[in-house]
């Protein structure tokens, strides 16, 4: 049973972390744009209020009681990287830096979360083939999942302290994750909408 859990907290660990499905790097990534390291703690809840929404539909779509088309889900969760990041484009207008972790953007989060949950279900429905005890993979892998995502978030934040002030001004910094975040996810969206055609 131990060896199981183990085996799921990490393969949800390594499932956030892989560069090969950076779609869930880049959304961690974007909630982060507009903060700073003395943020931290707001962010942390912020990436778990997002592990919550996604372990509802996770575990819904994982125990076959919620279908959504795959097509649909591959479409919207780079959609969501876009609008996460023009939230954090808002950032940089006059009265709005620095501006506090609002309610609006934990309930963002976490109905975001739900979107990219549904992504996640195909792969652990796969892994967990017929296995009659579901909840405690589920869960492992869940926790696995939150526990690569502060890693992300983690290295945002420290990327942000070893560049801004000495390499770019905190504008810049945000400007850049911006560009990134909501580039490679306006390129990620067009691939798919392609691939659906």
């Amino acid at each position: 049973m131990l060896s199981q859990l183990a085996l799921y907290l990490r393969l949800g660990f390594h499932h956030i972390a892989d560069l090969a499905g950076y779609d869930h790097v880049l959304f961690v990534a974007a909630l982060a744009i507009p903060y700073t390291l003395r943020d931290w703690k707001g962010l942390a809840v912020l990436v778990t209020a997002f592990t919550v929404g996604h372990s509802m539909t996770l575990a819904l779509a994982t125990l076959r009681l919620v279908a959504v088309s795959p097509t649909l889900v591959e479409a919207l969760i780079p959609a969501t990287i876009i609008a996460t990041a023009a939230m954090s484009w808002r950032s940089m207008s006059p009265g709005h830096e620095h501006e506090p972790i609002m309610l609006g953007r934990y309930v963002m989060a976490s109905a975001f979360g739900l979107i990219h949950g549904l992504g996640f279900s195909t792969y652990l429905r796969a892994l967990l083939g017929e296995e009659e005890r579901m909840m405690l993979p589920l869960l492992a892998f869940n926790v696995g999942l939150e526990f690569g995502q502060l890693l992300i978030l983690a290295v945002v934040l420290l990327a942000g302290v070893v560049l801004v002030p000495r390499i770019l001004s905190r504008r810049r910094w945000v400007l850049v994750q911006v560009g990134v975040t909501g580039g490679l996810a306006l390129l990620l969206l067009g691939q798919r909408l392609l691939a659906a055609r």
